[in-house]
């Protein structure tokens, strides 16, 4: 049986990239996406194993739909990739209002939790669950104030505080669900729109986390937090 996987925030960047490289190891991919015109554009581009699923993060109700869609089409899923994500505003902390900082959670930390909690009967069916959360090295305490990595010099109190939030998510969820691997990834400072494709690293470097924990065996990691490297410290 092909493997099932769904990934959010599919239709670009990180996401359509890991879609790309998984739909090329035979896996079926639910490319989750908020604009089903441009994911019908993108699921083109990858074959006849890409399948689109209308799903904006931000909406319980949005998000049940989805659920109940790929249950009735599917039955299970293997693998859910929480990879949808926004920049927000890079206001001063002194200056970014909380509604501000709400608006990035909505994305970055509920949606994940939305998602994960809507999915997990559908992962449950599955023999080999994995849950794949896209961090970033801005959620990382010990990245953040080492000096030598860019990071440290980077300061927000929307986009770096969702991820080290997102990465706290991920342990609770590895903790609860002991059959499942659950991990965070930081894919680098990758070319995508986020940043206005000013990363140093191609997608296709950027996802190679992403695709490592996507693919882990039943007794491999969970609980943990990982670049193209390794382990990385919280």
């Amino acid at each position: 049986m092909t493997t099932t996987a769904l990934i959010t925030g599919a239709n670009k960047g990180l996401g359509f990239e890991a879609a790309r490289v998984l739909t090329g190891r035979g896996w079926t991919v639910l490319l989750a996406v908020r604009d089903p015109e441009r994911g019908a554009a993108a699921a083109a581009k990858l074959g006849a194993s890409a399948h689109v699923v209308a799903m904006d993060v931000t909406s319980d109700a949005s998000v049940v739909s989805a659920a109940d869609l790929v249950a009735d089409r599917f039955g299970l899923i293997d693998v859910l990739i929480n990879n949808a994500g926004i920049g927000g505003p890079w206001s001063s902390p002194e200056e970014m209002t909380a509604d501000e900082v709400r608006g990035v959670y909505d994305t970055n930390v509920f949606g994940p939790i939305r998602v994960t909690r809507a999915f997990l009967p559908l992962l449950r069916k599955s023999s080999a669950p994995r849950i794949v959360n896209v961090s970033s090295g801005m959620g990382s305490f010990a990245i953040t104030t080492d000096p030598e990595r860019l990071e440290s010099t980077l300061v927000s109190i929307g986009y770096p505080t969702s991820k080290a939030a997102l990465n706290a998510v991920t342990l609770h969820y590895a903790k609860a669900l002991p059959g499942m691997r659950v991990n965070a990834v930081d894919p680098g400072y990758t070319a995508t729109d986020i940043n206005g494709h000013s990363g140093t690293q191609t997608v296709a470097e950027g996802v190679e986390s992403i695709v490592a924990m996507a693919t882990v065996p039943p007794d491999g990691p969970t609980g943990g937090y990982f670049d193209r490297h390794g382990p990385i410290p919280w």
